[in-house]
């Protein structure tokens, strides 16, 4: 058995089900779908891999509570980028997915930041 290690760096995007403010929900496999189009075209473009893991969570503020899905990214040591490569790359992914799914803003939690993509500064009515 072969051994491969790389320094860690990670990224975790949270997106949520809802279409924009509206209560109108896109479905999970939705999202799937567009992220997998979006890896497929990487790879032929630039043998980039984004694997990444997909989980159901909840973001709850200020009395709002709204589905969401969170989608982990490690810089794979089969793959591995350089950091500064890999952020880029997950920066252009989830503005990609901001798009698709119509969210208006989300985070990037990297390893050693914290990244806002917005579209516009507008805050849902509900909180």
């Amino acid at each position: 058995m072969k051994t491969k290690a790389i320094k860690t760096f990670t990224a975790v995007i949270t997106l949520g089900l809802e279409i924009g403010y509206s209560k109108e929900l896109y479905k999970k496999e939705y999202l799937i779908h567009t992220l997998e189009e979006y890896q497929k075209q990487r790879i032929d473009e630039a043998r980039i891999y984004l694997s990444a893991s997909i989980s159901d969570c909840s973001i709850v503020l200020g009395g709002l509570e709204e589905n969401h899905i969170r989608l982990e990214f490690i810089n794979y040591p089969k793959f591995p980028l350089e950091v500064e490569v890999f952020k880029n790359e997950i920066i252009k992914l989830c503005s990609h997915l901001l798009n698709k799914l119509q969210q208006n803003r989300t985070v990037i939690v990297f390893t050693d930041e914290t990244v806002m993509l917005e579209i516009d500064e507008a805050i849902d009515p509900r909180i």
